[in-house]
């Protein structure tokens, strides 16, 4: 057995009770109070001196006998809007829900500090944790990397994990070059006239102008995109009026963009807004399209990837490691770590209904359950391929 995954397995416990800690009170957004002051204790108990450089962003880092190059390992803090549905004795009952794992990212990054800590004389650089809010608003990265995260030391490679729920527990997953969609979160604003639905010549209807919109924008993708591009648009909100005899004066939109190419997601931003802006001229109407977040594509560098997943496998074994070309849609902010620096991202099998039948809960859902048991594996995945990296690449 490594040295690292029993180093690890003897933190077990502690590692469960940081993530049920946190689990039990989660926190939503940019402002995670409560997160950020369990975090800050924990590392000045390991010996750290944390600093917060922006809102709820910690910085801490920690220096080997040698000098070297420095490596940044990321997990986010942040929960969503949603209530928790499942029988654990530890769930959280503020309407806020651990349902994309967060928590598991924040309890492994605080055990591989104490992993660094216990093998700081083989750490030939620095090491920098970095643990940050708001990755499910897409601006913590950029709110970090704006505040200087990738500096004093100036960061050489950085390192994220993604703990996912329908692959096996302990299987880790990584992609060769661009592996997750950039995203572009938007709101379209279409102004009306209001008016009685018995005479709606005496207003403009907003609703019809974003019923036309709404079949324009499926056209951009058919039409107007590569069938070799993957793409999505999609529009997830639509509201607007109140009765149903009165033609409101007002419609909102909101809506994705999803793509693996930069380039292809900025043309179907300028499409829509094109087709926003004629759109609702046609109809006598006037419309908006606003932005409300955006992530670009999420690149690993291929180098590095195969390099730390060489690492991986040595701690868990050669089977249990697996590469792959192409990329999903979901989306992911630590994509702005990787167009900084070469950087790679990893999933970590967390469970399926064959191993439990409370296992394999889609991610973002109100029962979903990760498996406790890889806390241990993603704890010592970030310490060793930190100082592994660290030691050859002088």
């Amino acid at each position: 057995m490594n040295d690292f995954i029993r180093q690890a397995q003897e933190i077990k416990n502690d590692l469960i009770t940081y993530r049920r800690t946190m689990h039990n009170n989660p926190e939503v957004g940019a402002e995670l109070p409560q997160t950020k002051a369990y975090v800050m204790n924990k590392l000045r108990e390991f010996g750290y001196e944390p600093k917060e450089i922006c809102e709820s962003g910690i910085v801490a880092t920690i220096e080997g006998n040698k000098p070297g190059k420095t490596f940044l390992l990321r997990a986010d803090m942040d929960a969503l809007p949603m209530v928790e549905a499942t029988e654990c004795d530890f769930k959280s009952t503020n309407g806020c829900m651990h349902s994309c794992g967060h928590d598991m990212h924040t309890a492994m990054l605080l055990g591989a500090a104490r992993l660094l800590k216990q093998n700081q004389d083989k750490i030939e650089g620095t090491v920098k944790l970095a643990f940050q809010p708001d990755e499910e608003g897409f601006t913590g990265a950029k709110k970090m990397i704006k505040a200087g995260v990738l500096e004093n030391p100036k960061v050489d490679a950085a390192m994220a994990m993604h703990v996912h729920s329908g692959t096996p527990s302990n299987v880790v997953l990584y992609g060769l070059g661009t592996s997750i969609a950039g995203c572009n979160r938007f709101r379209i604003v279409v102004n009306g006239r209001g008016c009685h639905g018995a005479m709606p010549e005496t207003g403009v209807d907003p609703i019809n102008i974003a019923a036309h919109i709404y079949i324009s924008l499926q056209e951009i993708i058919s039409r107007e995109i590569s069938a070799t591009k993957p793409a999505v648009v999609t529009i997830g909100k639509f509201a607007g009026g109140d009765a149903p005899n009165i033609i409101p004066g007002e419609v909102i939109m909101e809506g994705t963009i999803r793509s693996l190419d930069k380039e292809v997601g900025e043309f179907i931003f300028n499409r829509i807004n094109e087709i926003v802006t004629s759109t609702a001229k046609m109809f006598r109407g006037e419309a908006e399209l606003i932005e409300l977040s955006s992530v670009p594509p999420l690149t690993n560098d291929t180098d590095l990837a195969n390099e730390l997943g060489r690492y991986v496998k040595e701690l868990i074994g050669e089977q249990a490691v697996v590469s792959f070309q192409g990329g999903g849609m979901g989306s992911e902010d630590f994509a702005s770590y990787s167009y900084e620096v070469p950087s790679t991202y990893f999933m970590l099998g967390a469970g399926i209904k064959q191993e439990n039948p409370l296992y394999g809960e889609p991610m973002h859902n109100e029962k979903v359950v990760f498996n406790e048991d890889i806390l241990t594996t993603g704890a010592a995945m970030h310490a060793y391929c930190a100082i592994k990296w660290l030691q050859n690449n002088k």
